[in-house]
């Protein structure tokens, strides 16, 4: 058993860090389990067990009983020590939230995006920001972290945004860097799509499963990658940008280059030409063109079902993922899903199973919160130690 008493500053850092994530991973829990569980004699332990009562990282949970006439006091983490920062930003709006260290929504704010992009992005996620702790009374300083997803890929070396054409002014600009700093704490960019992946294996379809995809098809085509548990962004952070497949048209047209051939066909323009070619009409949106019981609805649905098949069935020999979540405005139809079930069991033996997501629209935002969250805890609990001065060397308040 291991005594605290005489341990150098850092040291006590890092014990205290190791207890409250052990909190963290099996609250409720009692002092008693955690020395068990740590190794620290319960005299160490109930020092710092104290010590992270006193600074507000845990509180009591109730009573677990034991022997005849004895209970042990549990613990667990404090949710509300610190918060963090969602954000979802589309071409046309954004989503941003403000949510305590469980995940727990306080703060929830919805308006349109301001596509001049730049310093006026900027802007705007910043009044959101006050605006959301104006109204919900958090002290903007005990905002600790935070994430946004954004349409377009992010470089993990230089962390600038690429392919991002929905929104100006974007293009090697240091978002990230200007954001963090008018916001005054860390925020981490991620692919729009990738969030929304880490929001399905946060709270969706994703949980408890080691290996799926997340196919959101709408305006656009994309995909997040969750890969052993891991997020894959690639070397560029381009990995799962499968608008660009050379699958549903000729992968040598330029014209598709910007677009993507898979996109040019599965896309929601590639459906309004589609139903057009096929006599249903021009000047339908897509929401009307599946709404109508017609002929030409029925042949668009097949055929984009069929294209789509054939994309899963390549990501499949790749990938091999368990499931393959659908979302966006054109993956949540049921009835395209079920034609593209109907031809994944033509085309490979084993197909991966569908799912249209159960969380919808939220998936971003959640999986906005889940970043976050998980980027807080790395700072907590990471490899990266920071050298703490005297005043903060029994604290974990220069942990983060």
């Amino acid at each position: 058993m291991t005594d605290i008493s005489g341990l150098a500053p850092l040291t006590r850092q890092i014990t205290s860090r190791t207890v409250l994530r052990t909190i963290i991973d099996n609250s409720p829990i009692s002092r008693a389990e955690l020395a068990r569980v740590t190794g620290l004699s319960k005299q160490a332990m109930s020092e710092i067990v104290r010590d992270l009562e006193v600074e507000g990282w845990v509180r009591e949970t109730g009573r677990t009983q034991g022997g005849v006439g004895r209970s042990a006091v549990n613990y667990e983490l404090n949710p509300r020590k610190a918060f963090l920062l969602g954000v979802d930003v589309g071409g046309t709006k954004v989503h941003a939230s403000i949510a305590d260290l469980s995940g727990a929504v306080i703060e929830d704010r919805i308006e349109p995006t301001d596509t001049r992009g730049g310093m006026d992005l900027v802007a705007q996620l910043s009044s959101l920001f006050v605006n959301m702790t104006e109204k919900s009374g958090i002290d903007p300083k005990q905002v600790r972290m935070g994430a946004i997803g954004v349409p377009g890929a992010v470089d993990p070396k230089t962390r600038r945004i690429t392919m991002m054409p929905n929104i100006a002014g974007m293009a090697d600009f240091d978002f990230e860097g200007a954001l963090a700093d008018r916001l005054g704490f860390p925020v981490v960019l991620e692919n729009d799509v990738n969030v929304a992946a880490k929001g399905e294996q946060a709270l969706g379809d994703g949980q408890d499963i080691d290996n799926f995809v997340f196919v959101a098809l709408g305006t656009g085509v994309g995909m997040g990658i969750i890969s052993e548990r891991r997020l894959i962004r690639g070397s560029r952070g381009a990995a799962g940008e499968i608008s660009t497949l050379p699958i549903g048209g000729d992968p040598f047209n330029s014209a598709a280059f910007g677009q993507g051939v898979l996109e040019a066909s599965v896309g929601s323009a590639a459906i309004r030409s589609r139903h057009a070619g096929n006599g249903g009409g021009d000047g339908l949106t897509v929401r009307e063109i599946f709404e109508r019981n017609d002929a030409a609805t029925d042949a668009v649905i097949d055929e984009v079902g069929r294209v789509v098949a054939v994309a899963i069935a390549a990501i499949a020999a790749v990938l091999d993922p368990e499931r393959v979540i659908f979302g966006g405005s054109v993956g949540s139809r049921a009835e395209l899903i079920g034609r593209v079930e109907f031809h994944l069991a033509r085309c490979m033996p084993v197909p991966p199973a569908c799912v249209i997501s159960s969380l919808g629209n939220r998936a971003g935002i959640l999986g906005a919160i889940a970043v976050a969250q998980e980027a807080f805890y790395q700072s907590l609990f990471g490899l990266t130690l920071r050298w703490p001065d005297a005043a903060a060397s029994r604290s974990l308040e220069g942990a983060a």
